[in-house]
């Protein structure tokens, strides 16, 4: 681990009283401790102890989006251009069969509880800032490069009047996508650039008003005879109670034919994208770890994901290390958490994930992962904002990770971009859905 080093003044809440109401206003207000960006990467991070400030980090790059004719920067042998623009927060994206791309253009549902108490206003302000708390656009888009130049050329709402809606996975002639609160499937005929029929029910999801992590992501087992979907906790460590994370933090296995479900694997905070990896058919996530322990606690993480595993939340972080927040303690089920398999930086958030396979990048981008990660709001410096290629060997994490696409972030740390889903389209190029550019990215080979 790098050593430390003053930083620059660490924007906190004061609290004051503004006629007889206690409010809070970020302002500078002290000095905090600095580590570099690559802290807590691999498969065996160096885990500093954990910090229990009363205040934590904020640390906001605020949104900006990307100044005219300016773009990320992509990897050596690579260039990016936008595949589409002048969408309306873009976070997830699906390649259908056809070629054909669907995005999630998509924000939180309505959490009016989420929101109360002094610690909810901060929040609120700080998502605001980042860019977060758009409206929803509660749509499906589909966009089409018809001639194949690397742009799209038609673009077309294929679902609207969603609720929040995030991952989607196509089986036979049936569209599944997931809302907030329920996964729907809908009629799809090959080439179909609009849906018009309601959508069927196909299992309820955790949600409610305060549904902290919202975005429910799936993907179909090889066979099709299951969805696996991702479900985030309601809380940051089960502080409103485990009640209130009933089948939460969990990866779910869920019958096509009966809409029946059980949890796969638990202890999964907030799951996100998933992908199977082709040389042992093993599924992999990435996952969104804890706040509040430090810039440098606890690590995102990439990881193959067991049948009935237990991945340590909300009582332990990166297998047994206990987090002693949480009450009830249970040792019995720290002595089961598995640690993950790779560690991907302290709120890093990332989110997309995509296995390389069929990409046409190039040689070094040949076997791995490739992951988006949206970046921090709560770490000094900020890390993430960027993709990143995870190398794999024989099926495991091989090596440190490469920097796939860079520079969503100003000299003075406002936020041009922030990356969050990742896909391949049909001609092996890298899609990228950017929510604060507004923009879907492609990042492909110099001779392509």
């Amino acid at each position: 681990m790098t050593s430390r080093a003053a930083g620059p003044p660490l924007c906190l809440p004061r609290f004051n009283r503004s006629a007889g109401v206690l409010v809070a206003v970020l302002v500078v207000c002290s000095q905090t401790p600095v580590y570099s960006a690559d802290v807590g990467f691999g498969a065996q991070p160096t885990l500093p102890a954990p910090e229990h400030a009363l205040i934590p980090t904020v640390n906001i790059a605020p949104a900006m989006g990307w100044p005219a004719g300016t773009a990320p920067a992509p990897a050596p042998g690579t260039r990016v251009a936008a595949f589409a623009s002048g969408l309306d927060h873009p976070r997830w994206l699906y390649v259908l069969p056809n070629g054909d791309v669907l995005v999630a253009e998509t924000n939180a549902p309505p959490k009016p509880d989420d929101a109360k108490g002094i610690k909810g206003w901060i929040m609120g302000k700080v998502m605001q800032r980042a860019g977060a708390t758009v409206p929803s656009a509660n749509r499906i888009t589909l966009l089409r490069d018809s001639n194949g130049d690397g742009v799209a050329d038609l673009r077309s709402v294929l679902l609207e009047g969603l609720n929040s809606p995030f991952g989607m996975a196509l089986i036979g002639r049936t569209l599944y996508v997931a809302n907030s609160d329920a996964v729907l499937g809908f009629p799809y005929t090959d080439g179909a650039t609009q849906i018009h029929a309601a959508g069927t029910k196909l299992v309820d999801l955790p949600a409610g008003p305060i549904n902290h992590h919202w975005t429910k992501n799936l993907m179909a087992s090889s066979d099709s005879s299951k969805l696996y979907l991702s479900v985030g906790s309601n809380s940051n460590v089960a502080e409103r109670g485990m009640e209130a994370e009933a089948e939460r933090g969990a990866i779910w296995e869920v019958d096509v034919s009966t809409g029946s479900h059980r949890l796969f694997a638990t202890g999964l905070r907030n799951a996100n994208g998933m992908a199977w990896e082709p040389e042992t058919a093993a599924l992999w996530t990435v996952v969104n770890e804890r706040d509040e322990l430090g810039d440098d606690l606890v690590p995102d993480f990439l990881t193959s994901v067991r049948d009935g595993g237990f991945y340590g939340w909300p009582y332990s972080y990166f297998g047994q290390h206990v987090d002693t927040r949480v009450t009830p303690q249970r040792p019995d089920l720290v002595a089961q958490a598995i640690a993950p398999d790779y560690a991907l930086g302290a709120h890093t958030a990332s989110l997309g994930l995509a296995d390389a396979s069929g990409n046409t990048l190039g040689q070094a981008f040949a076997s791995g992962m490739f992951i988006g990660q949206h970046g921090s709001w709560n770490r000094r410096p900020h890390s993430g904002y960027k993709v990143i290629f995870v190398p794999f060997k024989s099926g495991q994490p091989a090596g440190d990770p490469v920097d796939v696409l860079t520079g969503f972030l100003s000299e003075d740390g406002k936020a041009y971009g922030r990356p969050v889903g990742v896909a391949l389209d049909k001609q092996g190029a890298l899609l990228v859905a950017d929510d604060v550019g507004n923009v879907v990215w492609r990042v492909s080979s110099q001779g392509l």
